[in-house]
């Protein structure tokens, strides 16, 4: 147990979490040598009845005030693991049953907020830097899978969802994603206030440009592209982190 902390540690990650995660979109290498104990208590009652799992890398602090915002809406069967420090984060969400959150090594969202539901998967693998306010969304079945080293800028928003119905006034068809499968491949970039939404494969170090949306579109690897909707500028990109001439 983390010093100063009254988490209870049981017993590391099952082999069913572990297939669960893998099946959700998880690479099964990320979880090689993570030390992680399921949370057992204190946690209310309504937790165990549920037969919901948490997870907790160990050495690492959780912080109550993220737990007690979980239980804002009613869920069970929940499956959150979390392998880095979220204590920044200003909000961690679920939302009916059977969400399954994975929040991977190196992984900073300051004030970032995460809601996941029923059905729903968000897997962050890991290496992922938000440096202010992201907002991920997965909802309706639909799930948002980033793979590892991620730079996203200030306010990026990745949703699988509108959260609302648009249909077709003579077909009555709807007309907005629901359920969307959303996929970041390695090394991407995402710029300030970027929106990602909708069924999205953004190829491994791909660039989306600042005020830029991604919506029910596959962007290829190594290319940067801008604009609401996003277009292709440029092909055979190579980005780094480092700010150099």
């Amino acid at each position: 147990m983390v010093p100063g902390m009254s988490w209870t540690r049981g017993e590391p990650l099952t082999d069913v979490h572990r297939e669960r995660l893998i099946a959700a979109g998880l690479d099964p290498e990320v979880l090689t040598g993570l030390e992680l104990s399921e949370i057992t208590g204190p946690l209310p009652e309504w937790w165990h009845e549920g037969g919901n799992a948490l997870y907790l890398r160990d050495g690492f602090r959780l912080d109550q005030r993220l737990i007690d915002l979980l239980g804002f809406y009613p869920f069970s069967d929940a499956l959150i693991v979390v392998a880095t420090d979220i204590t920044s984060m200003q909000a961690l969400l679920v939302g009916g049953d059977r969400p399954t959150i994975f929040i991977g090594p190196d992984t900073s969202m300051v004030w970032g907020e995460i809601y996941c539901g029923g059905d729903s998967a968000v897997i962050l693998s890991g290496g992922l830097v938000a440096t202010s306010r992201a907002q991920v969304d997965a909802r309706n079945g639909g799930s948002i899978v980033a793979a590892r080293d991620q730079l996203w800028a200030a306010n990026v928003y990745v949703a699988t969802d509108d959260m609302h119905r648009l249909e077709d006034g003579e077909t009555g068809q709807r007309i907005n994603p629901y359920g969307a499968n959303i996929r970041l491949g390695e090394h991407v970039w995402l710029g300030r206030d970027a929106i990602v939404t909708g069924h999205v494969e953004i190829g491994d170090g791909a660039v989306v440009g600042m005020r830029s949306m991604v919506r029910n579109q596959k962007v290829e690897p190594r290319t940067a592209v801008a604009g609401v909707p996003a277009r292709l500028i440029r092909e055979n990109v190579v980005w780094s982190g480092e700010d150099t001439p």
